[in-house]
C-alpha cells in the first residue's frame, strides 16, 4: 500500500500542477467556463458571475500550490482534506454537466485539451479514487525536506503564481491554445476536409400528449403510432452523432444583414479591434482606440471592430470615445474565444492572424 500510495501521490500531484497551470496561462478563459456553470439554466447561481475571474485565479493557483504541497508532504492532513474537497465539487459539476448535457466542455485543461462531459466525469472519478487512497493512507506521506524549506517552497509558489496570473491578465495568455492563434488562416480553418464524417440527425416531432409535450419519433409518426387527441406542437431534428466540425466555425463579420467576411479576409492589412460585449469594455482601453485606427490607417490598413453588442450601445461607445471606425457584429462566444482582452486588437494579413494584442500593449502592435 505504500508503494500505491507514492505513485498516488506522483500522479494527483502532478495533475493538478499541470491542469492548474494550463488554466493560469488563461484565466480569463476558465472565468468564461465558471460563467456558464453560473448561469440560470445551469447551477442557477447568477449572482456569482461577477466574481467569476476572482474565483478563477483563486481556484486555479489553489490546484497549482495544492499540487506542489502534496508532493513536497507539506501539512499532509490540510492537504489531503483540501484535493478531497476539490475533487467532491469537481466531480459533482461533471457529473451534472454530463448526465444533464448542460456545459459541453469542463474547461479542466483549458483550451489545451478538449474532453467530452462523460471523460471529465470519468477522469474525475479516477483522480478521487486515487485522492481516497492518499486520504487513508496519510502516514506514508512524508515532507521530502525541512520545515523552513517547505515554507520557502510554498512562499514562492503563491508568489509565481500570483506574479504569472497578473502577467497574463495585464496581457495577453503567454502560451495559445486557441483555434485563432497567431499563425492560423481562418479561411483554412473554417474549411471541412472532403470526405469528413458528416453529422447524424434524427427526425423528432413533438406532440402534446395528455398535456405533456412528447417527443415522438419520425417513424412512429409516419407509421400512426400516436393518440388520436395528440396535439403537434413542433418539429425539430436532433443530433444522434456529431460529424467533423472544423476548428473555426460560427465567425462571421456581418453589419445590417449583409455578411462581408470573405471580402474583410482578402484585405492585405486588416485590423480587427474587438469588444465582444461594450458595456464590459474596459474604458481605458477605449480611450486608446481612436487614435490607434487613425495611425495605422495611415500605415494602409483597414480598421473595424468586432462586437456583438447592439446599435445603440455602439452608438453610444462611438460618442463617448470619439470613435470613427464601423463596428462589424459577431457571435460573443467566437470573440471570447478569439480574444481574451475587451478590447483587444487583432491583426490579419490575407485571412491569416498575424498578431494580437491585449490593449495595454497597443504602442507594441507592428504597423509595417
Amino acid at each position: 500500500m505504500k508503494f500505491i500510495t507514492h505513485i498516488s501521490r506522483i500522479l494527483v500531484g502532478v495533475l493538478f500542477i499541470i491542469s492548474g497551470l494550463i488554466k493560469l496561462n488563461d484565466p480569463i478563459g476558465f472565468s468564461f467556463k465558471l460563467e456558464e456553470y453560473f448561469a440560470e439554466n445551469v447551477l442557477n447561481i447568477p449572482f456569482f458571475i461577477p466574481y467569476a475571474l476572482l474565483i478563477a485565479v483563486l481556484v486555479v493557483i489553489s490546484e497549482v500550490v495544492l499540487g506542489i504541497m502534496l508532493l513536497i508532504g507539506f501539512k499532509t492532513k490540510f492537504t489531503v482534506w483540501s484535493l478531497l474537497l476539490m475533487i467532491l465539487f469537481f466531480t459533482f459539476l461533471t457529473f451534472y454537466s454530463a448526465y444533464f448535457n448542460k456545459v459541453t466542455d469542463c474547461g479542466c485543461f483549458g483550451d489545451a485539451l478538449k474532453l467530452t462531459p462523460w471523460e471529465s466525469f470519468t477522469k474525475d472519478v479516477v483522480l478521487l479514487v486515487l485522492i481516497l487512497i492518499l486520504f487513508f493512507n496519510q502516514k506514508h506521506i512524508q515532507p521530502l525536506f525541512g520545515k523552513l524549506g517547505q515554507n520557502a517552497t510554498i512562499f514562492m509558489a503563491y508568489t509565481a503564481c500570483l506574479f504569472f496570473a497578473y502577467h497574463v491578465l495585464m496581457h495577453l495568455p503567454v502560451i495559445d491554445f486557441r483555434a485563432y492563434k497567431v499563425g492560423t488562416n481562418i479561411q483554412k480553418g473554417m474549411e471541412i476536409p472532403e470526405g469528413a464524417e458528416k453529422s447524424v440527425y434524427e427526425m423528432v416531432f413533438i406532440y402534446k400528449i395528455n398535456g405533456v409535450a412528447t417527443e415522438v419519433p419520425y417513424d412512429d409518426v409516419m407509421a400512426g403510432k400516436i393518440p388520436e387527441t395528440a396535439e403537434f406542437v413542433d418539429r425539430k431534428d436532433k443530433l444522434i452523432k456529431q460529424g467533423y466540425i472544423p476548428p473555426i466555425h460560427d465567425f462571421t463579420i456581418e453589419m445590417d444583414g449583409s455578411d462581408y467576411t470573405q471580402d474583410l479576409l482578402k484585405e492585405p492589412k486588416l485590423i480587427m479591434l474587438i469588444s465582444y460585449d461594450l458595456k464590459k469594455a474596459d474604458e481605458d482601453g477605449l480611450a486608446l482606440l481612436e487614435a490607434f485606427h487613425q495611425k495605422a490607417k495611415a500605415k494602409g490598413f483597414q480598421v473595424i471592430g468586432m462586437t456583438s453588442s447592439d446599435k445603440p450601445l455602439i452608438d453610444q461607445a462611438k460618442k463617448q470615445h470619439g470613435l470613427t471606425f464601423d463596428y462589424y457584429f459577431c457571435d460573443a462566444t467566437t470573440l471570447k474565444t478569439i480574444e481574451r482582452a475587451n478590447p483587444s486588437i487583432v491583426v490579419i494579413k490575407n485571412g491569416t492572424i498575424v498578431e494580437k494584442k491585449h490593449f495595454n500593449d497597443i504602442e507594441k502592435v507592428n504597423l509595417d
